[in-house]
């Protein structure tokens, strides 16, 4: 062997070595911020803001615990995003369980079927009291928490679940309802959505005394799915903090659900929270545009081909071929975070997962067991200790004091509404 070539494999030797290095190093570095993290969120209840697990076990057993165990749901097709063994992986301390049903079937019926979700978390704790406990404050939260437990709270995702009667949304609250979604996809009599023609320029008077009832009761107002006038009313009316239980920085992505800059800044004077989402198109603006082209070249051929579903499919399929949807990622969901850091700072970010709720997920946040990997990412940007305890639950813990205290201020003020939503016709 020549001296040249000898030297010549001796450099490469060397360069692999050092990737070698480099590569150990790197994932020595990673461990050590996921341990990290796990050892903050053991230190703080970790809450998500939003979880539809409840909607998955009516769509896909009829809420029959007989027929599908919580503890894992991995064997299923497709698996749920949330069991229980993964939410302790997840170290979920607190957990928001959506009691969703659909914004579009008569108000009357919505009703009947929120108590059906609500019905199905209360029985969520009863059949697992060493995992669950029903938490109605934050006090309770943590005492939950302290125990080794997992504190359940329940938030309704739309106004159309009360039917128009502040009535309805006593008693709600009375059966262990911490806040309400202002709406879903659907702009109501009373408040208008995000993604729906506005027709009230944000909330009506009736709107104005949902909040206000609210406010007296102590139940959170949450503005994600509102249209950004909904927004600021509510926020302009409130007494309390406002919550956005599962939304993003739309100066990342410019999706209606997510929240304008300007509403951010109002946030902040609100002393409220935004709970960051893992949603992808919320999450991705390539995403996002991705699928607004193929939904406007579908409308396209639903024009050349009226009547011709087949064709439409065929082309659709052509279309297809060869292109596939940019995937969102963990490291953008942390951008959000990062931006709304910057704007308003780290006392108004929380997370808000959307598990169960959605059918795909950003790379690295597959289901709930993967919450320590975001905090793992934060820890790498620099994020301290007190910023991640923020995050993971400190800022919803003081969100709901907050309204605990107003809620006793306005008890004792005054009693229940007697507002009609008849009274503003």
């Amino acid at each position: 062997m020549s001296s040249k070539t000898f030297i010549t494999l001796l450099l490469i030797s060397i360069i692999y070595l050092c990737w070698d290095i480099t590569s150990l190093c790197a994932q020595n570095d990673r461990d050590q911020y996921l341990n990290h993290a796990i050892e903050i969120l053991e230190s703080v209840p970790l809450f998500d803001g939003h979880n539809d697990a409840p909607w998955q076990y009516r769509n896909r057993v009829g809420y029959k615990f007989s027929e599908l165990d919580f503890d894992d749901t991995t064997h299923l097709d497709p698996p749920m995003h949330t069991d229980i063994q993964r939410l302790r992986e997840g170290r979920v301390g607190a957990q928001w369980w959506s009691v969703y049903v659909d914004a579009n079937i008569p108000e009357s019926e919505a009703v009947r079927r929120t108590l059906e979700q609500i019905d199905f978390v209360h029985r969520l704790n009863n059949k697992y009291p060493e995992h669950f406990e029903l938490a109605l404050t934050a006090d309770d939260v943590e005492r939950i928490f302290a125990d080794g437990k997992i504190a359940s709270l329940m938030g309704m995702e739309g106004g159309h679940q009360i039917g128009n009667s502040l009535a309805v949304l006593r008693m709600m609250y009375d059966l262990g309802v911490r806040y309400m979604t202002i709406t879903h996809n659907r702009t109501l009599d009373w408040a208008d959505a995000a993604g729906d023609n506005p027709q009230h320029d944000g909330l009506t008077g009736f709107g104005e005394e949902v909040i206000r009832e609210m406010n007296r009761l102590g139940m959170l107002v949450d503005l994600s799915h509102t249209a950004p006038n909904t927004m600021k009313d509510a926020i302009r009316v409130s007494q309390a903090p406002v919550m956005f239980s599962h939304s993003n920085a739309r100066a990342l992505a410019g999706h209606p659900r997510n929240v304008p800059d300007d509403v951010l800044l109002l946030t902040k004077e609100n002393n409220g929270i935004v709970m960051v989402t893992f949603v992808e198109t919320f999450t991705s603006e390539e995403r996002r545009r991705f699928f607004a082209e193929r939904a406007a070249h579908q409308r396209k051929l639903q024009y050349l081909y009226p009547g011709e579903p087949d064709s439409v499919s065929k082309h659709m399929a052509v279309w297809d071929e060869g292109r596939e949807a940019p995937k969102s990622t963990l490291e953008q969901v942390a951008d959000h975070i990062d931006h709304i850091r910057d704007l308003i700072g780290v006392d108004h970010i929380g997370i808000g997962g959307d598990y169960d709720g959605i059918p795909t997920l950003p790379l690295g946040l597959e289901d709930v067991s993967t919450y320590p990997a975001l905090f793992a990412e934060l820890l790498n940007r620099g994020y301290s200790e007190e910023d991640l305890r923020k995050i993971a639950g400190l800022n919803m813990l003081r969100v709901m004091r907050d309204a605990e205290e107003v809620s006793r201020q306005l008890r004792s003020e005054r009693g229940p509404s007697e507002v009609l939503i008849s009274d503003f016709d």
